[in-house]
């Protein structure tokens, strides 16, 4: 697995951050398994995929980025970022006094066919020869899309709590793994009643829905690699494609067949 940020890229974004424009664009491609290794920065960063899946770890939860979505990580929160796939990753740097209102913890939002032009056309005009300032009504555009579209549940909440993050990080390895809450406190030496009281003051959600997610996130990852839904579904331990359909639609309003169709998605020219 490749790491890091080559040097260039960094000294490049380090660059990027010291412009007093409200908004810079960087782009960069990666291929399936790269790792960013944890870094910070001193602006807020919307991060994109024109195409491909990324996961994005944070200190307090884990986060699954496909190609319609975005993740908003704040100034100054350490994260890393894993490419389940292939990526054409396309970020943009936010001054943090660019616009007041807009999210003050990470999230996910919806990326909208206009955000995702705007996303491009900031890309094309910073790969442009020579390189060309984004006017301000398109700063203004893309600042008030940020604010105004809503944040959706693809979130994973990490437990400080050792025991419970025991449990969290083996269903991360095994989405499949069915045991109940009384099973596992078994194995790590709690009663069920404590395990789900404890789940519920660490992550803010009940043992069963935060299974349910980290399921979900794992059903996107395969999803997006072209595995077909009948056997994601038996792979994370649904009864049947149907159930595993079922919970899908009901969480992100959409069936799996469409959610990921397709990772090649149509580019902005970049200048170059």
């Amino acid at each position: 697995m490749s790491t890091g940020i080559e040097g260039s890229a960094l000294a490049l974004v380090r660059k990027l951050e010291e412009s007093p424009e409200a908004i810079v664009a960087f782009s960069r491609d990666y291929p399936a398994g790269y790792l960013i290794a944890r870094h910070q920065h001193d602006r807020a960063q919307l991060i994109h995929a024109s195409s491909g899946i990324m996961r994005v770890d944070t200190p307090n939860g884990i986060w699954v980025v496909p190609p319609m979505r975005a993740i908003w990580v704040p100034p100054q929160v350490p994260h890393e970022i894993r490419a389940n796939s292939a990526v054409k990753m396309r970020t943009l740097f936010l001054r943090p006094d660019a616009r007041s209102g807009l999210p003050a913890e990470c999230c996910v939002i919806e990326v909208t066919s206009l955000l995702r032009e705007l996303i491009l056309r900031m890309v094309a005009l910073a790969e442009a020869e020579p390189r060309v300032a984004p006017s301000v009504h398109l700063t203004e555009l893309i600042l008030s899309e940020i604010r105004e579209i809503g944040t959706l549940p693809l979130h994973i909440p990490m437990p400080a709590d050792t025991r419970v993050r025991r449990i969290c990080q083996a269903i991360l390895q095994d989405p499949s793994d069915c045991r109940t809450s009384a099973e596992w406190g078994e194995t790590v030496g709690a009663s069920s009643r404590t395990l789900e009281r404890l789940f519920h003051k660490e992550t803010g959600i009940t043992f069963g829905s935060w299974r349910r997610q980290a399921r979900l996130l794992a059903a996107m990852t395969q999803l997006a690699a072209g595995r077909p839904v009948a056997n994601v579904a038996g792979d994370l331990g649904y009864d049947s494609p149907s159930a595993f359909t079922a919970m899908f639609k009901r969480v992100l309003g959409h069936p799996p067949s469409q959610f990921c169709p397709s990772l090649t998605q149509r580019e902005l020219p970049t200048g170059r």
